[in-house]
């Protein structure tokens, strides 16, 4: 019973709405079968018609959602901070107070290498509260911040045209020795070697200086162009240690080149002013193309000007610059930039010096014959002064120049017999 209840319940419902939806179309759809709006008050007030292609409940004064072409649609026109006078001149606190976190003025004035406030005293760090360093143009680089301009300066210049400045003259010093050989005929393994050409004291500040060199020179390499070559033979690890090492090198055996540098100087310097016939001689490159050699001092021509350039001027703008570097001039402020700048003198400088450096080593060991043997033992005999320093040799047969200039070593044996080494 109570089932056919339901069912009955439920058709009643069911005949209710379909009547309602029959009476609603027949009042708003006409015969035709097309659709038109009923008029609405306004409308048969003023004589017009809603058009009949305006959607159930979209005309005028009709209530209900309101229908809108999305073309136009204009977006909300806002004040905004930027449009205030002076918005670039801000503070920061100014424009926290239009724009809450926006801190764009501070790292403007970072940027521009504005200096602020920092509780480390300024003897210790000069530039602690400055962030980023202004910005500056270094030789080769764009106008950037100055930590910028000396990574381009480095990376695009000094170290391309060094490195291909010193392979340049180790290829040009090996061609010219595999096409001519040692150079000269008279060797200091034959005959007495009775003239004494460099004293025991300059052989040690010599030996003490190219030691010193040596160790710089070969850490310089390593650091500058090691990534190159040793990086990818030896590892990341094994590479990062080697250059550890040799850094650490670098830095105790400047010092000593420094001293060893000003005792080179002051006991050398005697002998390397301009003479007769140093002109003549460089002019013709000192006969070395011709195999005669031509006349010279105890120094020739090109000795002296691997002394004044190499030696002199290169060595002590090297010098200095390192020690700069290492912290060791006082009174100096030790600020980014003087180190930023210091660094690229010293390493265009140390790259000509290396240049000017290889031409000496290169003659004084494989290059000349008996060069390296008179430096190592100090003693030349006659044949070899007269060949490669004729003027030398004739002002110490003159007895203008001794030959035995230091203090001959004279020992006592087991016999108490005294005799001269």
């Amino acid at each position: 019973m109570s089932r056919f209840l339901e069912v009955l319940a439920a058709g009643a419902l069911t005949l209710a709405l379909a009547g309602g939806a029959l009476a609603q179309s027949q009042g708003s759809t006409p015969a035709g079968g097309g659709f038109t709006a009923a008029p609405s008050a306004g409308a048969a007030a003023t004589g017009k018609v809603v058009p009949d292609d305006i959607p159930p409940g979209q005309g005028a004064g009709v209530p209900g959602i309101q229908g809108q072409n999305i073309f136009d649609v204009k977006p909300e026109v806002k004040r905004d901070a930027s449009s205030d006078p002076g918005y670039m001149q801000q503070n920061n606190g100014q424009r926290n107070a239009v724009q809450p976190g926006n801190n764009a003025p501070m790292w403007r004035g970072v940027q521009q290498g504005r200096e602020g406030y920092s509780s480390l005293p300024r003897s210790q760090a000069p530039e602690a509260g400055v962030l980023i360093q202004e910005q500056v143009q270094y030789p080769g680089s764009r106008m950037t911040t100055a930590g910028q301009a000396w990574r381009e300066t480095r990376n695009n210049w000094i170290i391309p045209y060094g490195g291909s400045l010193l392979l340049i003259v180790l290829v040009a010093l090996g061609i010219f020795y595999f096409a001519k050989g040692p150079l000269g005929h008279s060797t200091v393994d034959s005959g007495p070697l009775r003239i004494e050409r460099f004293t025991p004291f300059e052989r040690a500040a010599h030996w003490l200086n190219a030691i010193a060199f040596v160790v710089l020179g070969l850490s310089g390499i390593v650091m500058a162009f090691g990534k190159f070559f040793l990086l990818p033979v030896m590892g990341l690890t094994l590479f990062g240690y080697f250059t550890y090492l040799l850094k650490n090198l670098h830095n105790f055996f400047g010092p000593l080149f420094a001293v060893s540098l000003a005792v080179i100087i002051v006991t050398f310097i005697r002998d390397n002013f301009p003479q007769k016939g140093d002109l003549r001689w460089l002019l013709r490159m000192g006969g070395l193309m011709s195999g005669n050699e031509l006349p010279s001092h105890r120094f020739n021509a090109m000795e002296k000007v691997v002394f004044w350039l190499g030696t002199l001027l290169l060595g002590i703008i090297v010098v200095g610059s390192g020690l700069v570097m290492d912290k060791l001039i006082p009174s100096l402020a030790y600020d980014r930039q003087t180190m930023q700048v210091t660094n690229m003198i010293h390493a265009s400088a140390a790259a000509l010096m290396l240049v000017v450096l290889f031409v000496h080593i290169y003659v004084g060991t494989v290059g000349f014959k008996g060069a390296y043997t008179a430096m190592r033992h100090g003693y030349v005999n006659d044949a070899w002064a007269q060949e490669h320093h004729a003027y030398w040799y004739e002002d110490i047969k003159a007895g203008k120049v001794p030959v035995q200039r230091s203090k001959p070593l004279v020992v006592v044996d087991d016999t108490q017999g005294v005799r001269t080494v």
